[in-house]
């Protein structure tokens, strides 16, 4: 389903009367980084809006026609306004590194605007969110500008075993913009595919297991799944709050910098935020050209060895580390990788009974009050809601108790246990190591709405990677490394709790070196032709 015409026609309208400053490309744009915006707005040769409407005129041209992304849910219909009142202030501001740069908020993050916030959920669709999730004001403090909701899968796939990530029943499949038949992987999918097509600078992703490592992986950006409780969760559409976080997606490691630095830090509606004010701060300051050298990183095997053209990226990653002063350790253990899937889901659909039930007692206006209401919801609109596959994780987590369950504590105990200071910490310190290396997740795989996607963490056909940080609450971070026969592939760094300067300073190192990025070519297959009306 495209987002409603209806939603669309004020931003056209702004569009089709708005005046054009000094004529601009709008390839260079579409590319360029947060730094290389804020140079041109500095001189003059650029604002704010002139920016805004050469990102929604590059959504209409790749997103809603030509090779149809279906990346981005819906538009902002007061982006321009809200643009030409950042330049307007511009000179008076107390300006970061995201004043006036457009950033896209995947479609769980509620905005206090017009916009909806719908997780793709056709029975969110009601009325917006009554105010602005926790990261959200921080991005508008900053001076940041909300260009819109991206797409992702439905419930950040949290609905069925059977999903095709990408696929919401409000915004249809979302496709990969390097090959349109290939999958973005979710539940992140238009928020990775909306940078890597230049629709945006920016955009904001969620993860509780993969949702950023996978999709920022298979999308061939950046993306940074920060330590549990450093990002608010405020006014984010939940899964599970002992896993559930935001984090940035960009297309170099500098920019998933500037904008982890505007979203970190407490906030009083989240609880698990309590610590961020320690330890949150300038993340730019750690992007040092040099930061292999010395760096002690072991290679996790275990998360290794399951798709070919991954473990070739990943030995000339290595290779490119050693020769830039790192020290590699290989192989190394964690210990737990194959324990840790059992509690976790466990734990995924006790919490999401819990916490999907109190984050819709915050949405008054919707007519759905509980998990209850939802599974109903999907019965009566299963033609929209469900053509392809069906909503067993939501019945299955309907038929768990409270969060008082012995059941529950006894999983989400072990789950920590075994992931964090049995697994990651105990690996890391063995060896004395500042990071952990692996595959992010082999080559994109083709969508699939019959029989769902092919790959799923832990998968040990094709890889992923996510689990052990995701389930431990900790930090990892995806930059590109190497393609394979026209699609992206990355390799992840993961470490201890807290530890996203040193990996910043590690990805960084490795994107300064390895250059690995490329823009799409938009191929309708593998091996072939390009169907962009832009390159």
């Amino acid at each position: 389903m495209k987002p409603s015409p209806a939603r669309l026609a004020p931003l056209i309208a702004l569009l089709l009367a708005a005046p054009a400053m000094a004529a601009q490309p709008a390839q260079p744009l579409a590319f360029a980084s947060i730094d290389q915006l804020q140079q041109q707005m500095d001189a003059g040769t650029l604002d704010s809006r002139t920016l805004a409407r050469q990102f929604l005129d590059r959504i209409a041209q790749l997103d809603q026609a030509g090779p149809t992304l279906r990346s981005v849910i819906e538009t902002n219909p007061d982006a321009l306004k809200l643009a030409a009142a950042l330049d307007a202030g511009r000179a008076k501001a107390k300006r970061g590194p995201l004043y006036g740069v457009p950033v896209l908020l995947k479609d769980n993050i509620d905005t206090g605007d017009r916009m909806l916030t719908t997780a793709g959920s056709l029975a969110l669709t009601d009325a917006p969110a009554p105010r602005d999730a926790g990261l959200v004001e921080r991005l508008r403090k900053a001076g940041a500008l909300v260009l819109g909701k991206t797409n992702l899968s439905e419930w950040a796939n949290f609905r069925s075993n059977h999903a095709s990530s990408g696929w919401s029943g409000r915004g249809g499949q979302t496709k990969n913009p390097y090959v349109l038949d290939r999958n973005p992987c979710g539940s992140s999918a238009g928020s990775g595919a909306a940078v890597a097509a230049g629709l945006v600078t920016v955009a904001i992703g969620t993860e509780t297991d993969g949702s950023i490592i996978c999709p920022a992986a298979s999308n061939g950006i950046v993306g940074i799944k920060p330590t549990l409780g450093l990002v608010s969760r405020s006014g984010v559409v939940p899964i599970a709050h002992s896993q559930d976080t935001a984090g940035p997606m960009a297309r170099s490691v500098a920019d998933a910098a500037a904008l982890l630095s505007v979203i970190a830090g407490s906030d009083p509606r989240d609880p698990a935020t309590a610590e961020a004010d320690k330890h949150a701060t300038d993340y730019t300051r750690f992007l040092d050209p040099n930061g292999l050298k010395g760096k002690r990183i072991g290679v996790v095997r275990q998360l290794a060895g399951a798709e070919p053209n991954a473990d070739r990226v990943l030995e000339q990653a290595i290779a490119l580390m050693k020769a830039q002063g790192a020290v590699i350790v290989d192989p190394v253990t964690v210990p737990h990788l194959a324990d840790l899937g059992g509690p976790e889901m466990t734990v995924l659909l006790y919490e999401f009974k819990h916490d999907i039930n109190a984050y819709l007692a915050t949405r008054p206006n919707l007519k759905v009050k509980t998990l209850a209401d939802l599974i109903a919801f999907d019965k009566a609109h299963a033609e929209q809601e469900m053509p392809w596959f069906d909503q067993e994780l939501f019945e299955q987590a309907q038929g768990k108790g409270p969060l008082t369950d012995k059941n529950y504590t006894d999983a989400l105990a072990k789950a920590k246990r075994l992931a964090g200071p049995e697994g990651i910490d105990a690996a890391l310190t063995k060896d004395h190591l500042d990071a952990l290396l692996a595959p992010s997740w082999g080559p994109a795989f083709v969508t699939d709405p019959v029989l769902g996607d092919h790959i799923v963490s832990g998968d040990p056909t094709v890889g992923g990677a996510s689990q052990p940080a995701a389930v431990a609450g900790y930090p990892s971070i995806t930059v590109p490394a190497g393609f394979a026969h026209d699609l992206p592939v990355g390799i992840v760094l993961f470490g201890a709790r807290w530890s996203e300067p040193t990996l910043i300073s590690i990805a960084y190192g490795f994107e300064q070196h390895a250059r690995a990025w490329q823009p799409p070519r938009f191929l309708d297959t593998v091996g072939g032709k390009s169907v962009a009306g832009l390159p």
